[in-house]
């Protein structure tokens, strides 16, 4: 079967699955407004609508405590596989619903899918990806998110607007929500039936003892099917010493994780992940349209349509250029610039709003306690916060609090410890989720004081312990995370040893081993293998070649 080779491609069709979690957060901001969602279920509110909100994500951190499990057995690829069907599945409930509970239960189902998916594409795009790309691959996550987000926002406000007598119509057809929810399962068959196309993880591969396949793998994708390439040999040799580093180690891949000098990264994965929740960023998103009524500008899904543009349009600078701006110093100014902008939002709030009481209630605004009232310019002043936080989430934590938890851990542990940084996301999530909606009805305008206090904590937990990883491999990673150097002070980057170690293949100054397929694994006869072998391609020619650079070795 024909597989992809281009790692753009690969990866940027593995973010389907980060869509997908972007349609299930704007699959509910885009039906809250609706007449047919509120008569058909009850005009669910505060802890009713919590708990529906919270459903998807208590699903996805279950799916994503059960991701490591399905990756590291049945490959990073068969896993999304595995989510995309039970997304089908959730999407198909979901779309069926007759009452809360079966709604529920569609999201639960769906935040199975989104948790795997979530722990499982960072991964999957790491270990495809060569060191100088791999944060702006991997932020490809991130940026289908907010594809996502605002593609099914679009498609629930088209459907709002578009059937019946539009989101205020009180019979407006159950059709308003029940075609969005349908239609969001056609990226997972997408994502489904195109990884078979998609190669596997070489590094997964490489665990497994498929060295041959792994190296035909790392061939297609860094040396355009060369097994000869010296940067394809160069990361060939680096994933076998490490994982020969790893085996010699008796420590289980548990007890590893939890060994104090890798315990300390496990958390700061869980941390990065953790104070992107508690950046207030996805509240945002599921409950901009209380928000924006709050606000009393416009048509509350009008304005709210425009911050999910602003999410997608912002979030690109961040993919062209993370490797060039580094890991740590979006960390810090994000966390700066979104408490910046939630401090003077909770004061324009406290200082110009009120209760919403009978005088300013409308059938419009029922939903929230506090209310900025016929003031325009001050309306104005707290959606262009709004939007201000969106974009410097965007370009900030969005991307990089995907990619620093899949990148800072060794291969062993890989898996585990991303689902237990993920499922640290999604913890959070389901507490926000279900919190946030009495919040807003209990304590309105000082909830933005609470996330920007979380912003000023995140901000000072990440400059004393977040350590720069842009520009390293994978492997490398000990060498960053074991350094006496301290996490903020600047250190010259030594170079790498893949880009050493390819000068050296390329010198003729080392061979590498490489397997032949005769044999198992284990005791499979090695082949060194030089640069300088223009007929060797692939695996196959090699074993043809004749002889010259490439000669039989002795057994590993």
């Amino acid at each position: 079967m024909w597989q992809a080779s281009n790692v753009y491609f690969i990866c940027g069709f593995a973010a389907i699955g980060g869509a997908l979690f972007g349609f299930d957060i704007s699959s509910m901001s885009g039906v809250l407004g609706t007449q047919a969602y509120k008569r058909y279920f009850g005009n669910p509110v505060s802890y009713a609508q919590g708990g529906i909100t919270a459903a998807m994500p208590a699903g996805s951190l279950v799916g994503s405590l059960f991701s490591s499990f399905v990756a590291d057995h049945y490959s990073r690829k068969v896993a999304l596989q595995f989510a995309s069907v039970l997304w089908i599945i959730g999407s198909i409930l979901m779309a069926a619903s007759i009452n809360i509970p079966m709604l529920c239960v569609g999201r639960v189902i769906c935040g199975l899918c989104v948790g795997i998916a979530s722990s499982i594409v960072p991964i999957y795009q790491a270990e495809i990806a060569p060191k100088r790309i791999r944060g702006r691959v991997v932020s490809l996550q991130q940026w289908a998110i907010t594809w996502g987000i605002l593609i099914q926002f679009f498609i629930q406000f088209g459907a709002a607007e578009g059937i019946g007598g539009g989101p205020q119509d009180p019979n407006q057809p159950t059709a308003a929500f029940r075609i969005p929810w349908a239609v969001q399962m056609v990226p997972a068959w997408i994502l489904f039936i195109g990884l078979f196309f998609c190669p596997y993880s070489p590094r997964w591969l490489a665990s497994k003892g498929r060295w041959e396949e792994a190296l035909q793998v790392l061939a297609n994708l860094h040396g355009k099917g060369k097994i000869d390439d010296p940067r394809v040999l160069a990361q060939y040799r680096e994933i076998e010493e490490a994982l020969e580093k790893e085996r010699e180690q008796a420590a289980s891949s548990v007890k590893m994780m939890f060994e104090w000098k890798m315990f300390r990264r496990v958390l700061l994965g869980m941390s990065v992940q953790m104070w992107s929740q508690l950046s207030g960023m996805n509240i945002m998103m599921y409950y901009i349209v209380y928000i924006m009524e709050g606000a009393h500008i416009a048509s509350p899904l009008a304005t709210a349509s425009i911050q999910y543009v602003i999410n997608v349009v912002m979030t690109f600078p961040a993919v062209m250029w993370i490797d060039k701006w580094g890991r740590r110093r979006p960390l810090l100014c994000g966390s700066f610039g979104m408490m910046t902008w939630l401090f003077v939002s909770g004061a324009l709030q406290q200082y110009f709003g009120q209760p919403n009481t009978d005088a300013t209630r409308t059938p419009q605004n029922s939903d929230i306690t506090w209310i900025v009232y016929e003031n325009r310019p001050v309306s104005s002043a707290i959606v262009s916060c709004s939007y201000l936080f969106v974009a410097t989430f965007a370009m900030t934590w969005g991307p990089v609090s995907w990619t620093y938890p899949s990148e800072i851990f060794p291969s062993k542990i890989r898996a585990k410890a991303v689902s237990l940084s993920t499922a640290a996301n999604w913890f959070w999530n389901t507490v926000l989720a279900f919190a946030v909606p009495p919040l807003l009805w209990n304590i309105s305008f000082r909830m933005y004081y609470v996330f920007g206090a979380f912003n000023a904590a995140a901000l000072i937990h990440m400059f004393f312990m977040a350590r720069e990883t842009a520009g390293y491999t994978l492997e490398e990673m000990d060498d960053v995370f074991n350094s006496k150097s301290r996490p903020w002070e600047t250190q010259k980057k030594p170079k790498s040893r893949v880009d050493q170690l390819a000068e050296d293949i390329e010198a003729g100054n080392v061979e590498v081993p490489v397997p032949l397929r005769e044999a198992p694994v284990d005791v499979a006869p090695m082949m060194k293998v030089q640069s300088s072998n223009p007929s060797a391609s692939t695996v196959e020619d090699v074993k043809t070649a004749s002889p010259g650079p490439a000669t039989l070795a002795e057994s590993k």
